[in-house]
């Protein structure tokens, strides 16, 4: 199962590009890209974004990838991780229910 960095790490190597060339393109420092690509700093959904039309990566998958680094990362240590993401998912759908058709 690849991360977010994984998948960023994998599309500039397969384009034969230098971390600096990227980060030239992106407007994201060059070290902020290397600790992304190692799993060592999250990035901002806005950077993501950047992320997935400058490597022509679906923008979904990629929003998945980086959601759900961020939601293994911050339950990995808990004890009830699996209730937890039960209770989540439960709570989501209670929340979009009371949605009125002008907030979806």
């Amino acid at each position: 199962m690849e991360t977010f960095g994984d998948i960023i790490r994998t599309a500039r190597e397969g384009k034969g590009l230098f971390l600096r060339q990227v980060a030239a393109e992106l407007d994201i420092d060059q070290a902020i890209i290397s600790k992304f690509e190692r799993t060592e700093r999250k990035p901002t959904k806005e950077q993501v974004l950047k992320f997935a039309k400058f490597y022509k990566i679906d923008k979904g998958e990629l929003l998945v990838a980086w959601l759900s680094d961020r939601v293994a990362y911050e339950l990995m240590t808990e004890k009830d991780h699996e209730r937890i993401l039960i209770v989540a998912e439960e709570k989501i759908k209670y929340l979009k229910s009371k949605r009125t058709p002008e907030q979806v």
